[in-house]
């Protein structure tokens, strides 16, 4: 059973996802809390997976999501908007962030959204995603990206390319017919030559760099 808890401020949307979520087998809505209360209850009922409200009246959203990642056992963390333009989503995602969703996600997606969360995977709504590779292509040279993926062997790029699709490391090594575990050392070492802190930057890094274009793409572009 996958424990889930729901932080917004709105009781509406909290029941919302309540509702949804609970009507999956493998689900378990342990609390749905405002922001304000978010921490403490984590601590109690220790949740695998948080979807927390990017933007809240009574505390900030990063400031949760930071304090949440500094628990001695932090859940996966999702940010929950409703924009498809944030300015608080690179913050979010340098603070380690695994996802962003839109509140009007598709109640039929939900279920599968968090499961993979829970998996190790990552989970990007595709508004979102064009948000935020649009910041992370004005950040800085598309050519720094690129020479950061020049260090990654053949096997790390294949990794790489499944790691941006969201796929888990079980997901991988099923595709790759390779052991969870080496895996894990294989995203684990295209982290630390990407110097990137999540799946999801190494990710964003590599469709900065035009990394997972298919060569029509790139003659599109």
């Amino acid at each position: 059973m996958i424990r889930v808890m729901v932080v917004d401020d709105e009781a509406l949307i909290r029941t919302g996802f309540q509702h949804i979520l609970e009507a999956a087998d493998d689900l378990e809505v342990v609390a749905a809390v405002s922001g304000g209360r978010a921490v403490r209850t984590a601590q109690e009922r220790r949740p695998a997976v948080v979807l927390l409200d990017i933007r809240m009246p009574d505390v900030d959203g990063l400031t949760v999501l930071a304090d949440l990642r500094a628990l001695p056992h932090p859940p996966v963390v999702a940010m929950l908007t409703t924009f498809g333009m944030d300015e608080y989503v690179t913050a979010a995602l340098r603070s380690g962030a695994a996802g962003f969703l839109l509140k009007d996600t598709d109640p039929e997606q939900l279920p599968s959204l968090v499961r993979t969360l829970a998996a190790g995977g990552t989970v990007l709504s595709s508004e979102v995603t064009r948000t935020v590779v649009d910041g992370y292509l004005n950040a800085g040279p598309q050519q720094a990206a690129v020479r950061s993926l020049d260090r990654l062997t053949d096997r790390e790029r294949a990794v790489l390319a499944a790691v941006a699709e969201g796929l888990t490391n079980a997901d991988i090594a099923a595709r790759m017919h390779l052991s969870t575990g080496t895996v894990k050392d294989h995203v684990s070492a295209v982290l630390t030559k990407l110097e990137v802190g999540s799946r999801v930057q190494a990710a964003l890094l590599a469709e900065r760099a035009g990394f997972l274009r298919t060569p029509r793409d790139r003659e599109g572009a």
